[in-house]
């Protein structure tokens, strides 16, 4: 069968601008179709990471606009299996102009000296380290929000607030690195305590880290039970879980992205399955012709299906690569709450993209390929006429 190939090929692009159009709808829909493979699987097939697995984010049961007293921060240190933990507020506010989106990332009251026990990844020089424990009102950045800004160790970065009714003009002392979770900006929960003149004393959530993986359930579990009989109840996650969460705000989010690409796979279907049905039309005479010199049903059933596939694997191929140039985009969106930097086409993905393009080209011209190895030679030549 492979020493056909060269004749396939050339029955593909005989009509380069019907080739030309099929390969561009197949590779539109195998775009949009690889972003949306790419999506599910960073949020609901990857792992978490070590250290990400070991994260747990304990915050009022009834949602994350409600707080919790402060004092649980201590009770919650003191369960079995808690190796640290810190008050993680999301600050929200405005940093100069929030029509712009390069100016939108993610805005943290923490405790300084435990974040780098909870976010070990995080690397950052020790002297600049030691200053963001020291001072106030200092505050540290990730490195891509920075280079972004165009901002630098000295500068003072101010903070117009609107979940907390305050301001914060805070001085940048610090740079971290993290292959992940590093589009945001920390500064000391006590400064914004201070604010508020020691009058705050509530968090929106406490992040904390387990000592073993074995301990997170346990650990979850002992929280909440801890709290379920007071007038604030807990509700704690693993930072995955909490992802997650803020994605079903929007909806099913797993059954959104499944509905789309079983409508974009249809699509793509009905298309080629259209192509194949009017090049087979257009060349009775030619499985006629065939047939006299001595091809069989089944050669000539195959090279019409190889055609097809031909085309829908080169389109699948063509989308994808435009797929990977959106997703380089997306990854440099300030998307709070989600971390799109590991959005990718894994080898995985993009296999069973091309895949896809081999059975969607042979679904769509079986029938019609079918169709025209079963016709004689009288049959094919007098509809020719």
């Amino acid at each position: 069968m492979f020493s056909y190939l060269p004749l396939i090929f050339r029955n593909g692009v005989r009509n380069r601008r019907r080739s030309v159009l099929t390969v561009l709808s197949i590779a539109a829909s195998f775009c949009l179709l690889g972003v949306l493979m790419a999506m599910y699987t960073l949020f609901f097939l990857t792992p978490a990471s070590p250290d990400q697995a070991l994260r747990l984010i304990t915050r009022n049961r009834i949602s994350f606009t409600n707080t919790m007293p402060m004092a649980y921060e201590q009770q919650v240190r003191r369960v079995p299996g808690v190796r640290e933990v810190t008050v993680y507020d999301f600050f929200g506010g405005t940093y100069k102009d929030s029509r712009d989106a390069k100016n939108s990332f993610g805005r943290f009251a923490i405790e300084p000296k435990n974040l780098f026990i909870i976010h070990p990844e995080y690397s950052i020089p020790e002297a600049e380290k030691m200053e963001f424990i020291r001072r106030r009102d200092a505050c540290i950045l990730g490195r891509p929000i920075a280079e972004r800004l165009g901002l630098k160790i000295g500068d003072r970065i101010t903070l117009v607030g609107d979940i907390f009714r305050v301001d914060l003009n805070l001085l940048l002392v610090g740079i971290y690195d993290s292959p992940v979770d590093n589009l945001a900006l920390f500064f000391s929960y006590d400064y914004l305590n201070e604010s508020f003149h020691g009058k705050l004393d509530q968090a929106i959530m406490f992040m904390l880290i387990a000592d073993s993986p074995a301990s997170v359930g346990p650990v979850a579990r002992s929280i909440d039970d801890m709290f379920r009989n007071s007038t604030t109840q807990t509700k704690t996650e693993t930072e995955k879980g909490v992802q997650l969460s803020f994605l079903s705000y929007i909806g099913n989010v797993k059954l959104f992205l499944l509905a789309v690409c079983a409508s974009l796979t249809g699509t793509v279907l009905l298309v080629s399955a259209n192509t194949m049905a009017m090049s087979v039309r257009e060349r009775v005479a030619e499985v006629g012709i065939l047939k006299t010199l001595g091809f069989t049903r089944e050669v000539i059933l195959w090279m019409i299906i190889g055609e097809a596939m031909l085309l829908a694997i080169f389109g699948g191929a063509v989308g994808f690569m435009i797929a990977q140039g959106f997703i380089m985009l997306l990854r440099k969106l300030p998307v709070p709450f989600v971390n799109l930097t590991g959005l990718a086409i894994s080898p995985g993905v993009a296999a069973a993209g091309l895949l896809l393009g081999a059975m969607v080209g042979l679904f769509s011209s079986a029938l019609p390929a079918w169709g025209a190895s079963r016709r004689n030679i009288i049959d094919c030549l007098r509809l020719a006429d």
